[in-house]
């Protein structure tokens, strides 16, 4: 018979306490019982395999035989059935659980936690049989910086159906929405799970976002630097015109107030753009422009 390591299919090293083994058993049944996982065959012969190394680990005697024996341990003496076929029903410790594609989750969890216990995971226990909520699903989207702005809607398909997604006006990059009940469905009558939609904005070529802020840099005319004027900016959603004093040096940066990403939670509020201007130095200069530039007093 090939030899199994029952340690390494609970995950519990062999020193470990016959407490330890009972926590272990119960977290890898819960998650792989085939109520959880209708149609799973690798689930299923999961979880007839943490049951076959329960029924060993968690009886004293034939867990010191197995330690003793190792592979040839139920050639000597006691053995046990190693057959956890469908609707199999066995004892341990004083408890019974169900194996199998027909077995009741209801029951299996009535043996593993007790009848006074009140459900697992938000369930209740309903004529009989336990309701229990669907699974939460996952999902994500792509947006553009602009559609972040102005808000968007996108459509969603899941494995069963379409939804729209609407985004309002300052959405973030990274934000994630909860759409109630549209995620997998319940059991026994039991409410569907929430699909939670990360959203992903894309990286602009000009403006950086923080918070609710943009920045950018804008260039900015020597002449208008040295003399003062205006400076036509292109924000988010248009273009304005800022005044440019006499003198300003490269990397001065502006503050353009309330020109930034709408507030997500109060759309008319904004946040503020800031704008650095780079001085562009002139190329091609004319005779005249060179003459006029060397009369320009040197600091």
């Amino acid at each position: 018979m090939e030899y199994k390591d029952y340690y390494k299919i609970l995950g519990v090293d062999k020193k470990a306490s016959q407490d330890d083994i009972k926590k272990a058993y119960r977290k890898l049944a819960i998650k792989f019982h085939p109520d959880k996982n209708p149609g799973d065959k690798k689930a299923e012969e999961k979880f007839k395999e943490i049951n076959e190394a329960n029924d060993v680990l968690s009886d004293v005697a034939k867990r010191k035989k197995y330690d003793d024996l190792g592979e040839n341990w139920q050639s000597q003496g006691q053995g046990f059935p190693n057959d956890f076929g469908q609707q199999s029903r066995r004892r341990q410790g004083g408890q019974q659980y169900y194996s199998g594609e027909e077995s009741q989750f209801s029951d299996f969890f009535e043996s593993v936690f007790g009848s006074g216990a009140g459900g697992f995971g938000g369930s209740t226990r309903q004529k009989g049989r336990m309701q229990r909520q669907g699974e939460d699903h996952q999902a994500e989207t792509t947006i553009t910086l602009e559609e972040a702005f102005n808000g968007t809607s996108r459509q969603v398909n899941l494995a069963n159906q379409t939804l729209n997604l609407k985004l309002k006006p300052g959405i973030a990059d990274g934000q994630i929405l909860r759409m109630k009940e549209k995620g997998g469905a319940g059991m026994n009558g039991g409410p569907n799970g929430d699909l939670f939609i990360t959203i992903h904005v894309q990286k602009h070529p000009r403006f950086e976002r923080k918070g609710d802020d943009l920045y950018f840099d804008q260039p900015l005319d020597a002449y208008t630097a040295i003399l003062g004027g205006k400076l036509a900016v292109q924000t988010i959603d248009k273009v304005i015109k800022i005044n440019i004093p006499e003198g300003t040096d490269s990397d001065k940066v502006f503050r353009l107030k309330e020109m930034g990403m709408p507030e997500y939670s109060n759309p008319k509020q904004r946040g503020d753009s800031y704008v650095r201007v780079h001085i562009v130095v002139p190329k091609n200069l004319s005779a005249q422009e060179k003459e006029m530039l060397a009369h320009l007093p040197k600091h």
